[in-house]
């Protein structure tokens, strides 16, 4: 029934040919839901819905926001009150990994934004009437591999990661396909969680796995190992689909296919606390398709001098351009307005159109995650090709990897962490990384030649990173990442923690 529903579904699939009309429609509904609000009132969201271009009067009249200038002024408030940056108050709120802060952010998740991420969720599931899967595998289990289901209470609300939240919300139509199920799902402790999983596995038919990279691999593992398998095919032989998501694939690609008999299809997706805002949706790419029709209105600010500074600071007067305007093969970050009530809101990551005849993208980094203490000016996208070129040379599996500047002695140095288990001599490694990135980067070329001295790696084995990272968020698996480019001080305090 559903394989034959996505057939009929795909005859009506078809992307907007007038996009700048579409997107100003989604800001349009925005701004109508929340005219009477607090921000809404303070904007004057009537006044912009009255101009013939709303785009540029939202532009001209709301200001851009960061996730602390949003907290401070809005959404704090907005844990004890209704209509402050939305209609009523939040009944979740999200907490963010906090990749690259200190703290957990909160996101508030409304009603309406968990409607718009089912919305993006089945334009997802519809998107498989693209793919040659036969029709039983429609009827099998899906596991998805998330946060707990378990929320806290504060205050007003119920708070966890995003997956949690979603967990707890799955539409009750898919609760049959969904695994591990709401029970094992709302176990708290990671470790417990997955030893429930393992141990429960062989009941199950799995063909899709979701989650994070690192976490569905040392989960396969232990599944694996409680049961004495050569790989999961063994277990689960229809197994044939994985959405990744959460961090870049690519780096994680040989150790994770070592855990498998045969080749599978890998989707990737752009789900964040934010929003659901993109999905691979045709065979043959990990490309994905940016939601553009499901309520959420972007902009893209040039990840050049245009938008940032030599730091990777937001300009006072930044460029910003609607998705009619934007390029193909240029590094952007993201704006979003959504029914969360985040408005003009500066996500974090950086995106690049692949293809804008289908709105096809890829996540090329995070603003944060940009290397230039010494003019290197190495963004996440060739830190990536730097370590999956090493992987490959030596033929090794790097499951994790850090880089920071480390000043030693006056000079400045790249310092490299590389969570594996295989044997690699690490002058080898660094002599390999700094000629591949001198390669791949001139802006580094330069630097390597004037004021960063050298370059060093550490093998370290990814379970002492992933037990760091436990101690220092008090938490294990779930939407917990590794942060890619780390700052002097915490590198020291990692290598600390693993070399006791």
């Amino acid at each position: 029934i559903i394989k034959t529903t996505l057939d009929l579904n795909k005859q009506f699939q078809s992307l907007p040919e007038d996009i700048e009309a579409v997107q100003a429609e989604q800001l349009r509904s925005l701004l109508q839901q929340a005219g009477s609000t607090s921000f809404g009132q303070y904007y004057g969201f009537k006044k912009i819905l009255d101009e013939e271009n709303i785009i540029k009067a939202y532009q001209k009249m709301v200001p851009i926001f960061t996730y602390r200038k949003m907290h401070q002024n809005w959404w704090k408030q907005q844990q004890k009150l209704p209509n402050i940056t939305w209609p009523g108050q939040p009944k979740y709120f999200a907490l963010s990994s906090g990749t690259t802060g200190k703290r957990s952010k909160r996101i508030p998740v409304t009603n309406e934004m968990l409607a718009t991420f089912r919305k993006v969720g089945q334009s997802r599931i519809a998107a498989l009437a693209n793919y040659d899967f036969p029709a039983e595998y429609f009827e099998k289990d899906v596991l998805m591999l998330g946060s707990s289901a378990n929320l806290s209470e504060h205050r007003q609300h119920l708070e966890g990661e995003i997956s949690g939240i979603n967990t707890a919300n799955i539409p009750a139509w898919f609760d049959r396909f969904y695994k591990p199920g709401q029970e094992i799902a709302a176990i708290d402790d990671w470790d417990e969680r997955v030893a429930a999983i393992a141990a429960a596995a062989p009941d199950w038919d799995v063909v899709t796995i979701c989650g994070i990279p690192s976490w569905v691999r040392m989960m396969l593992i232990k599944i694996i190992q409680t049961h004495q398998l050569k790989n999961i095919h063994e277990l689960w032989p229809n197994l044939s689909i994985y959405a990744s998501g959460g961090v870049a694939f690519e780096p994680h690609r040989k150790s994770f296919e070592a855990l498998l008999d045969r080749p599978i299809t890998i989707m990737d997706t752009y789900l964040a606390s934010e929003g659901f805002f993109a999905f691979t949706a045709r065979p043959g790419t990990m490309n994905m398709q940016l939601a553009v029709a499901h309520g959420i209105f972007y902009e893209f600010i040039p990840f050049d001098e245009r938008g940032f500074d030599e730091t990777g600071k937001l300009l006072e007067e930044p460029e910003v351009l609607h998705l009619g305007q934007v390029e193909e093969g240029q590094d952007y970050a993201m704006l979003i307005s959504t029914p969360a009530g985040t408005w003009r809101y500066l996500i974090g990551d950086t995106i690049k159109f692949t293809d804008l005849s289908r709105y096809e993208m890829v996540i090329s980094g995070r603003t944060k995650y940009f290397l230039n203490v010494v003019g290197s000016q190495l963004s996440e996208e060739k830190l990536n090709a730097g370590i999956e070129a090493l992987s490959d040379e030596f033929d090794i599996k790097i499951s994790e990897f850090a880089v920071a500047a480390i000043e030693v002695d006056g000079e400045y140095i790249h310092q490299w962490i590389l969570g594996t288990e295989d044997q690699l001599d690490e002058e080898q490694a660094a002599q390999f990384l700094d000629q591949k990135l001198q390669a791949l980067n001139k802006n580094y070329r330069i630097a390597r030649q004037k004021a960063l001295k050298a370059v060093r790696v550490y093998c370290i084995s990814p379970d002492k990173l992933y037990n760091w990272l436990e101690t220092r968020k008090n938490k294990k698996g779930g939407q917990l990442k590794l942060p890619k480019v780390m700052k002097a001080k915490m590198m020291r305090k990692v290598l600390d923690f693993v070399q006791r």
